[in-house]
């Protein structure tokens, strides 16, 4: 270690007398000691002992700062910076607190080997710092740092994808400036904090794959410029919130695979720039709102596994802009709306695993289209008239070759939604001795009377 040291020391001495002080010889050395914490080649500083000017590196961007002296305001490293790579034993050196003008620190699958965590006073100096981004590194571990809350410049926070544990510090309000919150896939237990809703300019809040407990939050309801909410793969509880339906800016909200229970609030009726709504495995035991119709720019809608009961509404045919749409594994009955198969962009339908009966009526081409993306099995009360049904094997052909006396036109489904036509059964109808009067008959006594003739005649 002091012979590295000495050798950066010989570095900065020939950058600052080549560079007439274009840096800061602290910041200088500050950067060195971080980078050789991180990558692999020991000869970094050798080769970029200007990384601001005459020797530039990819992952290390500078800015003339008002003092007209350069400063380090970006290191990034990740699957795009090839060479060289971080090394097994990469760590974030205490180093950083040299670099006050740094705005952006971006490590993607750089922690590979030895485990790591961040110091609890890691982040406390760095005034500047604005995107904050460790992502992909499962070696990263323990908890986030109360001092990180405490970089009021912070938009960004990425910490997706390590093996962070712990709770989201109630400090977090702290963070007045940011933009795009993003905890997922990490090891976060507890509560969510109701003090979420202090981050007033937050757009994307994405917690999925965690450990969250707990309700969701009242407060997030106040957060007015969301456009993205992901609580999905928690342990959540209770209900959803109703005033969530004030977010007007809400493009996506997934709170699918927890525990939430009760009716979805009417009030979701007022996203109308939702596209994305994702409910699945949630015990709801209800109905379908009645509001869904009015989503009118929704392009995906999962309920499925929540429990649902009552019928599939009319009202989803208003929603023209569609793509997906999953009904599987509830309790839904009655039949299924033909209108399902005049949605233009629908090109996904799961209906699996309900209680729906009577015939399919949607539209032979739009069977056709969707082939296996349409899912209807698990429906025994379910059929399907047309051609389709020799390819289409999820339902049972409605198809008789008869129909019975008094037919009145409904199709066999209507008429015996039990299979059967009460006391006539769907065998052709043969005669057993019973004759129509019409049916020409030979008399007895004239049988009789030529077999006399014929015996006399021998």
């Amino acid at each position: 270690m002091a012979l590295v040291s000495l050798l950066l020391v010989g570095f900065l001495v020939m950058a600052t007398a080549t560079s007439d002080m274009v840096m800061e010889q602290k910041e200088l050395v500050g950067l060195f000691e971080v980078l050789g914490s991180l990558v692999e080649d020991p000869t970094w500083a050798e080769t970029h002992p200007l990384p601001c000017t005459d020797t530039p590196w990819p992952g290390v961007t500078c800015e003339l700062g008002e003092d007209l002296i350069f400063h380090v305001t970006k290191i990034h490293i990740g699957p795009d910076i090839v060479t060289p790579p971080c090394k097994v034993s990469a760590k974030l050196s205490p180093a950083l607190v040299k670099l006050p003008y740094l705005k952006t620190l971006s490590l993607i699958n750089c922690f590979t080997g030895s485990p790591v965590s961040l110091s609890p006073s890691l982040f406390g100096s760095l005034s500047s710092l604005e995107h904050l981004a460790l992502v992909s590194n499962p070696p990263l571990f323990g908890e986030i740092p109360p001092s990180l809350t405490k970089v009021s410049s912070l938009r960004i926070l990425c910490l997706s994808q390590n093996n962070l544990d712990g709770k989201i510090p109630k400090e977090i309000d702290g963070l007045v400036s940011l933009e795009q919150l993003d905890l997922s896939y990490n090891n976060l237990s507890g509560s969510l904090p109701e003090e979420i809703g202090g981050l007033k300019s937050l757009t994307i809040l994405d917690l999925s794959w965690n450990g969250l407990q707990g309700q969701v939050p009242f407060s997030s309801g106040q957060l007015q410029f969301l456009q993205k909410i992901d609580l999905s793969s928690n342990h959540l509880q209770g209900n959803v919130p109703s005033n969530l339906g004030a977010l007007k800016r809400l493009v996506l909200l997934d709170m699918s695979h927890n525990s939430l229970s009760g009716p979805i609030p009417e009030n979701l009726a007022g996203l109308n720039q939702l596209e994305y709504l994702m409910i699945n495995d949630n015990p709801k035991n209800t109905g379908i709102p009645s509001f869904i119709g009015e989503l009118k720019k929704l392009k995906v809608l999962g309920f499925s596994r929540c429990g649902l009961v009552g019928p599939i509404l009319p009202s989803f045919s208003k929603l023209k802009n569609l793509t997906a749409l999953s009904l599987e594994n509830n309790s839904l009955n009655g039949t299924v709306p033909p209108d399902l198969g005049t949605l233009p962009n629908l090109d996904q339908l799961n209906l699996s695993q309900n209680q729906l009966s009577g015939e399919l009526l949607l539209s032979e081409a739009f069977m056709n289209r969707l082939g296996k993306r349409l899912d209807v099995t698990g429906n025994s009360g379910l059929c399907i008239r047309y051609n389709v049904s020799a390819t289409f094997e999820q339902a049972p052909s409605c198809v008789v070759t008869s129909v019975p006396p008094g037919s009145n036109n409904k199709s066999w489904v209507e008429e015996h939604p039990n299979g059967d036509w009460g006391n006539q059964n769907m065998k052709p109808a043969w005669n057993h001795g019973n004759t129509s009067p019409n049916t020409p008959r030979l008399d007895q006594k004239v049988v009789l009377l030529s077999f006399v003739v014929w015996f006399l005649s021998l």
